[in-house]
């Protein structure tokens, strides 16, 4: 029986592993919403009548939630990227205030339930990923972790290990190799892109590994996206219009349009003050129809299936040179064909970001491109091609290794799990 649980608790998606012997599996969550090997990171609140306690739901069974009770349920997602933020203090769920470590606590309760038995008291340890820099302007790792421990003290784990994400990707990726090498990992994630570049060596016929580097960014699919949303809908619904205001012509606040970040911040934007302000300047505005697309849209609560038709686009251009976002709620004039090309000059700001990255890693390290002898990439963004091409370019096509890309970090974090030299994998917590 396995003795260690693998978490790779995520910005966009969580999974859960478990090794036996050599190989791994998944574990299966299921919720009201269905059965799954990979859970969002969301939660919702419902508040039930009378004094009941509120009705929690994490992953699918939370964006169900949510859309079926608009206005009455509170949503939350990518919580992890308040992990390292000083500023976050936490948040009023219905009068009760939740700080980081009860929405992270929160949301793995709900697993541990959808789980069954796979989440079980004989489990010894839990091998949790960790991103080699936490999302935000400015860091604060040593609060990021406090924060985890707080949270997963509460299971009664007897231990409790982190191990950088790429270096569990590159984990579960060496145990193929069939010699030794050097190897770069590239993690791209929903917030964060990290990159290690670890020496794996056989001694033995056991694996041993010397981390060399690490770097990372807070930048990641979830940019993508919002360059899509910024390019394509916003201006349909007024960015970049004027409205009237005594003799002038003012732009529409471009801060508006800022909470397309994240869908679920659209929820939020319809109880603020600038709403109300958007709402009164439709009467002003020289393309009020533009304004009125905008209020409708957050009114009936259209955010997820927009990022649902943002998504799509994003996936399906990374098979084809061009492909058609259309959204039936701004109807046909929301229609449109976006080429490759197009979308890869919009997101061209962040893929320098991403190579810069990838550039100090190496100057850090010192190691000459030439010297790499795999680059594994993990991560749902490693399937745009253009981040793809980023590392064809720099090392050659014939050096990437890919396969597993949603699930290998919480498969390697499990095989790590299982290991007794476990300490020359982790970090320090």
């Amino acid at each position: 029986m396995a003795s260690a649980l693998g978490l790779d608790f995520g910005t966009t998606n969580s999974v859960l592993a478990m090794a036996q012997g050599a190989s791994t599996r998944s574990v299966v969550v299921e919720s009201p919403a269905g059965r799954s090997d990979t859970t969002r990171t969301a939660l919702s609140f419902l508040k039930d009548a009378g004094s009941a306690p509120l009705r929690i739901e994490a992953g699918q069974a939370a964006i169900r939630e949510f859309i079926d009770n608009p206005g009455e349920c509170r949503f939350l997602q990518s919580i992890k990227t308040f992990a390292a933020s000083t500023l976050f203090q936490g948040t009023l769920v219905f009068a009760k205030r939740y700080n980081f470590e009860d929405l992270m606590h929160g949301f793995l309760a709900r697993l541990k339930d959808y789980a069954g038995n796979d989440w079980n008291t004989t489990l010894q340890r839990i091998v949790v990923g960790r991103p080699v820099q936490f999302a935000g302007a400015n860091p604060d790792e040593k609060l990021a972790l406090e924060r985890y421990n707080r949270a997963l003290a509460r299971f009664g784990f007897p231990e409790v290990h982190y191990v950088y994400e790429p270096v569990a990707a590159a984990f579960y990726f060496a145990r193929n190799l069939d010699r030794d090498a050097t190897v770069l990992v590239a993690d791209f994630g929903g917030g964060t892109t990290d990159y290690s570049i670890i020496r794996f060596e056989s001694e033995a016929g056991r694996l041993t590994a010397m981390p060399i580097g690490h770097s990372g960014i807070g930048i990641a699919g979830d940019h993508f996206d919002f360059r899509i949303i910024d390019n394509i809908v916003s201006p349909l619904i007024g960015k970049g219009s004027l409205f009237k205001s005594f003799d002038k012509l003012l732009e529409v606040p471009s801060s508006y349009y800022a909470n397309f970040g994240r869908w679920n911040q659209l929820s939020i934007f319809k109880t603020l003050k600038d709403f109300t302000e958007l709402k009164k300047l439709v009467r002003t505005s020289l393309e009020p129809e533009k304004l009125e697309a905008f209020v409708e849209l957050i009114e009936h609560d259209e955010g997820y299936p927009l990022y649902q038709a943002v998504s799509a686009t994003k996936m399906r251009l990374s098979q084809a040179e061009e492909t058609e976002f259309f959204f039936t709620p701004l109807g046909e004039r929301a229609r449109r064909t976006v080429r490759r090309s197009d979308f890869e000059s919009w997101i061209a700001p962040d893929l320098a970001r991403i190579e810069q990255a990838l550039d100090d890693v190496l100057a850090k390290t010192t190691i000459d491109p030439t010297a790499i002898d795999k680059i594994f990439l993990t991560g749902g963004t490693s399937f745009v091609p253009a981040v793809r091409g980023l590392f064809e370019k720099r090392f050659g096509q014939e050096r990437i290794e890919t396969g597993g890309e949603l699930l290998s970090i919480a498969h390697g974090l499990a095989l790590i799990g299982e290991r007794d030299d476990i300490t020359a994998w982790t970090t320090a917590a």
